[in-house]
């Protein structure tokens, strides 16, 4: 099977779009599937565009550029420029760079999120102009339609699609995304790290680099509680530079950005994950979070909200649990209390985190099941 894979940016390069794109493609390629690589493709603004960006500044309306006819247009040239003739499938983890690309070959796409999903969910996504809300919807529509294979992340994305946009409910498929962080750790060393966690002090980790919507504030407010209720409680948090907190609680340790680019950046991450009891981040928004896989490498039960395609990763009690998002603090602090004072719950709850990134939420299985779902569209 060889697979044209398409990006709008440079798939190989770690750092665009938290790696999944690079990830997914090594999924792809672990299954020896072929790859012909299209990406780093042109932007390539009119005119108009770029005074259209002006204009909608100045009235404060959100103008996404890309989500223009012109754009993709302009993208379905530069990939059919580069399309060899044995290629049997196109495939793109986004919608963009094949909606309107015309082609008798089976396009599929594979991501976290629909454009209607997104509206108003994202702050990137409030407040947009009308132009981008009806040529953004436009784009989806043609991507849904002409495409033979929608793949998405989670149900949430997946009931989007289906909800908002004319699609033969047949050709959505839920494939949840992996893990992106690299170790080979066997079930004996996460065992291992489990049972050396200290039994005496609560240690909690958040890792993310938008404070507000990944929920930073409630994290310091549950390990507050934590310690309140006479658990000693150290929330480590890993992703971003500066707090926005007048002044830190001693109790909270912050690392600032952790580049998962560099070895040192991904040993002392893997250092920080093989301790801590809990990875806490509520988000208030989140398409899906692939920060909660791994936690769950590592064998770290995940306390997140139940919003977005977070229930397609977290299962309750099996790799963490989910609140709803108006929970209190106290309440999350009560559940970590209850869990962390009873070993025994712990490590089976630690135990089976584990067991559902090695059966679930790892790239060589989404690898595996995408390469049998492009089988049937050939």
């Amino acid at each position: 099977m060889r697979v044209t894979y398409v990006t709008s940016y440079d798939s190989m390069d770690v750092l665009n779009w938290s790696g999944s794109g690079y990830n997914i493609a090594n999924a792809l390629r672990a299954q020896n599937i072929e790859l012909d690589f299209v990406g780093n493709l042109r932007y390539g603004l009119s005119p108009s565009l770029e005074l259209k960006k002006h204009i909608y500044k100045l009235i404060n309306k959100r103008f996404q550029p890309e989500r223009s006819m012109y754009v993709a247009s302009n993208y379905a040239s530069q990939v059919q420029a580069s399309l060899k003739s044995n290629s049997d499938i196109l495939f793109s983890p986004g919608t963009l760079p094949l909606a309107l690309l015309k082609t008798n070959k089976p396009k599929v796409f594979y991501t976290d999120a629909t454009f209607a999903g997104m509206l108003n969910y994202y702050d990137d996504f409030k407040n947009l102009c009308t132009e981008t809300i009806v040529q953004g919807n436009l784009l989806e529509q043609e991507a849904l339609s002409t495409s033979r294979l929608a793949i998405f992340a989670s149900d949430w994305a997946a009931k989007s699609a289906t909800d908002h946009y004319l699609v033969d409910p047949g050709k959505i498929k839920v494939v949840p995304f992996g893990a992106n962080i690299e170790h080979n750790y066997s079930l004996s060393e996460i065992n291992l790290a489990i049972t050396k966690r200290s039994k005496a002090e609560c240690h909690l980790l958040f890792i993310g680099v938008d404070w507000e919507r990944k929920g930073g504030a409630l994290a310091i407010n549950v390990a507050e509680r934590l310690n309140q209720l006479g658990l000693k409680t150290t929330l480590h948090v890993a992703g971003i530079q500066n707090i926005p907190v007048r002044k830190l609680p001693t109790f909270v340790k912050n690392y600032g950005f952790i580049s998962k680019a560099t070895c040192e950046g991904r040993t002392f991450l893997n250092q920080l994950l093989l301790k801590s009891h809990f990875l806490i981040v509520p988000s208030r928004a989140e398409a899906y979070g692939l920060v909660y896989c791994e936690a769950n490498s590592f064998g770290v039960p995940a306390i997140a909200t139940a919003v977005g395609g977070i229930p397609t990763v977290i299962k309750d009690e099996v790799n963490g649990k989910l609140f709803p998002l108006e929970a209190s603090d106290n309440a999350y602090a009560e559940y970590i209390l209850q869990v962390f004072t009873d070993n025994r719950r712990y490590q089976e709850l630690a135990l089976s985190s584990f067991n559902e990134y090695t059966q679930r939420l790892n790239w060589s299985s989404a690898g595996q099941t995408i390469k049998n779902l492009l089988k049937e569209v050939l």
